[in-house]
């Protein structure tokens, strides 16, 4: 053992005898399950969009003719349930637990679909959270899904740490909203996938812009985007912006998300697809 051993092999460049790798946190998933690509869909702040980005995702993926399944870790403010009007309960035997499917095919399972009403508060700590998330994850059946999303809580607490840690995490989307104070809350939860060594496949800034249905001007709300000098600054590959659109936001409320129509997460899709 070097004199100057601080106990940390990761940050160590000794060549001692004692050295020793870096213990992994990974969690196989259950063992009838199949998972390919994982994507986590993250946000620094809450209220930007993410889940509706989450949901989104799924049904573009879907619609390219992948088994898609969706788990939603934001277990104290789940909305994929409703997003795609999924009420049925889970159910489980020996094998484990089997994920519900929305009216297309998508494998869910969340939170709210275990509570006995979907507004009963989840009054639990942040490890036991976190805890549930990784059952999702070891004890949910996952039946031959080659794309799973997974909706993040806000932030860098507990429960992204722990899917990061956890999960085989393939790929990052980061969404965000125009004001320039988000810009700094992104940088965070950008820095965090990258200190896990999760590469961040895109930046989407919602909230974008909406069209005038009169006239048909584009109108910026929130000023000039800065979603191109943000990604060019954190060195991320690809960029999409959304509108301010009554009708996405009908179609989340309505449980329809699924009929959605708009071509402003194609490319997205398409690089997911090539990963």
């Amino acid at each position: 053992m070097s004199e100057n051993c601080t106990h940390d092999c990761s940050t160590c460049g000794e060549n001692c005898g004692e050295r020793q790798q870096p213990e992994s946190l990974r969690e196989p998933c259950h063992p009838l399950a199949h998972v390919g690509k994982v994507i986590a869909v993250v946000s620094g702040k809450g209220g930007v969009g993410k889940s509706m980005v989450t949901a989104m995702l799924a049904v573009l993926m879907q619609r390219r003719g992948f088994n898609v399944g969706v788990l939603d870790a934001d277990v104290t403010g789940p909305s994929m349930p409703k997003a795609f009007h999924v009420t049925e309960r889970p159910h489980g035997d020996d094998d484990g637990i089997i994920p519900v499917k929305t009216k297309t095919g998508i494998q869910m399972i969340s939170c709210n679909l275990l509570l006995e009403k979907d507004t009963d508060p989840v009054l639990w700590r942040g490890p036991i959270i976190a805890g549930m998330v990784k059952q999702f994850w070891t004890e949910v059946v996952w039946q031959d899904v080659d794309y799973l999303f997974v909706d993040m809580p806000p932030g860098t607490g507990d429960v992204p740490l722990t899917v990061f840690q956890t999960l085989p995490v393939d790929a990052a989307v980061v969404v965000t909203s125009p004001q320039s104070l988000v810009g700094m809350i992104v940088e965070k939860a950008v820095n965090m996938a990258k200190m896990m060594n999760i590469p961040v496949a895109a930046l989407v800034e919602n909230f974008s812009y909406f069209t005038c249905p009169k006239c048909g001007e584009v109108v910026r709300p929130f000023g000039e985007s800065r979603v191109q000098a943000l990604a060019q600054e954190l060195n991320i590959p690809l960029t999409a912006s959304l509108p301010i659109d009554p009708k996405l936001a009908a179609a989340c409320d309505a449980g329809m998300i699924e009929l959605f129509d708009g071509p402003w997460l194609d490319q997205l899709a398409e690089t997911l697809e090539k990963l």
